[in-house]
């Protein structure tokens, strides 16, 4: 008989009948939530409400450590409140949201400003990186430390946004100032504004010849030569090379990386006939070959995460021609079922997309209480049917933006419940009354209460 804790009362809510994906395995067992978190797991108990999940799998909640959602200064593409709503409709429950605001988050005030807009308005959990600049270089270990604020950003290379800081002299500063693990956008400023001529007016398929692999990896050889100079630890946004996933291979003691559904399901030579500017982001989508190096690598088990790297632009930005066209497009709602669809097609394990999705931004990142599916931890769930085949539709987008690369696509696997810390957040495409997100806890910020 399993066994369930005592307790004063029953339990808030129960998971019955469900495959609970546990780290030591998927077995068909009953949850229960007391208080916000998983108060046991298994045995018989009474609960206050239940949740059938019968032919669905509840996996732990589900975290996108890459999104921008554009407020303050750029609402009329994405805010808090929208971008988040879009989250919990893909069944994820928590966001690391991107310092490329206008103004940047970049100080103490504009983190306390977020997180006040935050409030009653993020559907999910949140935490915000804060950018690194020429002017806060030197104060990047106290930023790191402000509660909400998922560590330091650096933007290498220019992309969307005022944030830049592309010279090594600079760079190290940054990383001499702090103990976190530092978040990096890895092109090399130098070689694109040596490479300009090669964008064809017009042409969105010369972006990725413009912003070459020469152009990432020289920037990736650059911050790991600087963080083992440092000996701080980096984490490599949006990787697209596997030249570079092999770098960083040899440099796992300092270096950590991330990888989006985008570049493991778009090939260039599909996305831009196709889609032209639509297909446009920084790092760019590449060839069928380079998705297939990546493909390697998530098998030698290299990328530690996945994120959506979220940015949209109104269709009207995006229809104006390349390269006048902003670089971005939406992706928090569909990361998990284009991940689910990689599942069903056994180009990934379930467990697999856990530890990409939960356990390693818990891992690396040090959240409290998030990422697995354990007693004392929130009871952050995102529940899924694995066999629902189904097709990616506009009317099921909640982006303000309004569009996805995606539409149209027959994906097999859909998120049905999104719940956090015991809320039903989403259940089959609803959404509760009002948005109840709260900001991330992190190892390095956390401090216990008075007395304890």
């Amino acid at each position: 008989m399993p066994f369930t804790p005592s307790s004063s009362g029953p339990h808030d809510l129960a998971l019955k009948n469900g495959s609970v994906v546990l780290p030591d395995g998927t077995v068909n067992v009953t949850l229960y939530v007391r208080d916000g978190l998983i108060s046991a797991i298994g045995g018989e108990a009474p609960a206050e409400r239940t949740i059938d999940c019968t032919g669905l799998t509840i996996l732990p909640g589900v975290i996108d450590t890459q999104v921008h959602f554009r407020e303050p200064g750029a609402e009329e593409n994405e805010d808090l409140a929208t971008g988040s709503r879009a989250a919990v409709l893909g069944g994820v429950t928590g966001v690391f949201e991107m310092p490329n605001t206008k103004p940047t988050t970049s100080t103490p005030e504009a983190v306390a400003d977020k997180l006040a807009r935050a409030q009653g308005r993020m559907w999910c959990e949140h935490a915000f990186y804060v950018g690194a600049t020429s002017d806060n270089a030197d104060e990047c270990g106290t930023l790191e430390q402000l509660p909400g604020t998922a560590g330091i950003k650096v933007f290498m290379g220019s992309s969307t946004g005022s944030l830049l800081v592309s010279e090594d002299a600079m760079l190290e500063r940054v990383l001499r100032s702090g103990q976190r693990r530092v978040a990096i956008h890895a092109e090399d400023e130098a070689r694109l504004k040596e490479r300009l001529g090669e964008r064809v007016e017009g042409d969105a398929r010369s972006h990725p010849v413009w912003r070459d692999d020469e152009t990432a990896l020289r920037a990736t050889r650059r911050v790991l030569a600087l963080a083992r100079k440092t000996g701080r630890r980096v984490h490599i946004l949006h990787v697209t090379t596997p030249a570079e996933l092999e770098l960083i291979a040899a440099n796992r003691d300092i270096a950590s990386c991330e990888l989006t559904p985008q570049h493991l399901t778009m090939d260039a030579e599909d996305a831009y006939p196709r889609l032209g500017t639509l297909a446009q982001m920084n790092p760019p989508i590449r060839s069928a070959a380079h998705r297939a190096g990546l493909w390697h690598w998530v098998h030698q088990g290299l990328p530690d995460v996945i994120g959506s790297d979220h940015a949209p632009h109104s269709l009207e930005a995006k229809s104006r021609p390349y390269p006048a066209s902003p670089s971005g497009m939406p992706g928090v709602q569909t990361l998990l079922p284009l991940m689910l669809n990689h599942v069903a097609h056994h180009r990934l394990s379930l467990r697999r997309l856990v530890d990409l999705t939960s356990a390693g931004p818990q891992r690396l990142f040090g959240l409290v209480r998030k990422g697995r599916i354990a007693v004392g931890y929130d009871a952050d769930f995102t529940i899924v049917d694995l066999k629902a085949r189904w097709t990616i539709e506009e009317d099921w987008l909640a982006s303000r933006c309004g569009w996805s690369p995606f539409t149209g696509e027959e994906i097999t696997g859909r998120p049905i419940g999104t719940v956090i810390r015991g809320q039903q957040v989403m259940w089959e495409g609803g959404l509760a009354d009002t948005p109840a997100g709260q900001p991330f806890r992190f190892d390095a910020t956390d401090r216990p209460a008075p007395g304890l």
